[in-house]
This record gives structure tokens, C-alpha cells and sequence, in this order.
């Protein structure tokens, strides 16, 4: 077997790349794409242009790197830039930060609701408010959305 591998190198890189995407279809993520992709590589390279198994090895590892790393920065770049509310996740209230509405009530003794998409909150306020003024979410307490309001 040992001979047959050193007579064809290219057939030992091809056939490994293959095995390795087949792997990375079973669900491995990404971590073996780019591994058999520089198996392929190096067996068709190894193939027209037949060279020692020393160098065979060092391109194959030179060109898994390189093609993760170029597929990270490529991904990276396509990714729109956003703000992280991966820490949000879960927290419908904190995710409403920022969000601003309109009375349907006034807010008196600093309590009332306000209406948000579909749900209606609790919210409280350090002045009254009456109906129709825009307010903004500044912050969250439990389930009350504190909000202030905004000058137009």
C-alpha cells in the first residue's frame, strides 16, 4: 500500500480531498472544506508537476491555511456591520431600548402604558405626560420600560 501511495501521490491527495468533503457533508461545520480543497489542490498540482513528498506536505498545510483564512476575511467583509444583539437575545424588553412611540394614555403619578408593535407595556416616567406625546425607551426595569420625552 505504502508503494502504491509513493508511485501516485496525486492518487493519496485526491483521494483524500475527497474523503474530506465527503466528511465535512456529514455536518463537520466548515472545518474540513477547506482541507480538502488543498488536498485536491495539491493532488492535481502533484499530478502535472510530480515533486518530493516533503513539499507534497508543506503545500498542502501552506494551503489550508491560506484558504481558511482567506474564506474567514471574505466572510467577515460580506457580513453586514450590525449592532451586537446577540446579547439581547431573549430580552424583548432590552431590545426595545432606544424605540420610540406615541401615547395612547396619559402617564400620571409617572405610571402608565404605551403601545409597542403588538404588546403593550408598563412604563413609568419622572414627569406626567399627556396623551399623544412621542417618547423614547431609555431604559428597562424588570417589565416597566422607563421612557422620557422627546422635543420636537
Amino acid at each position: 500500500m505504502v508503494e502504491y501511495i509513493a508511485q501516485n501521490p496525486h492518487g493519496f491527495w485526491l483521494s483524500l480531498g475527497g474523503v474530506l468533503l465527503a466528511a465535512e457533508l456529514l455536518g463537520a461545520g466548515g472545518y474540513l472544506l477547506w482541507s480538502g480543497i488543498s488536498a485536491l489542490i495539491v493532488g492535481l498540482l502533484t499530478w502535472i508537476f510530480p515533486f518530493g513528498w516533503e513539499w507534497q506536505a508543506t503545500l498542502f498545510a501552506i494551503l489550508t491555511v491560506a484558504t481558511a483564512f482567506l474564506w474567514w476575511r471574505w466572510l467577515k467583509r460580506s457580513q453586514p456591520e450590525s449592532k451586537n444583539n446577540d446579547d439581547l437575545l431573549n430580552q424583548r424588553s432590552r431590545q426595545l431600548i432606544g424605540a420610540r412611540a406615541t401615547l395612547e394614555a396619559p402617564i400620571v403619578n409617572g405610571n402608565g402604558r404605551i403601545r409597542i408593535g403588538d404588546s403593550s407595556w408598563r412604563v413609568t416616567c419622572y414627569q406626567d405626560l399627556p396623551t399623544g406625546t412621542v417618547v423614547e425607551v431609555a431604559d428597562v426595569e424588570g417589565i416597566t420600560l422607563k421612557v422620557k420625552a422627546i422635543r420636537s
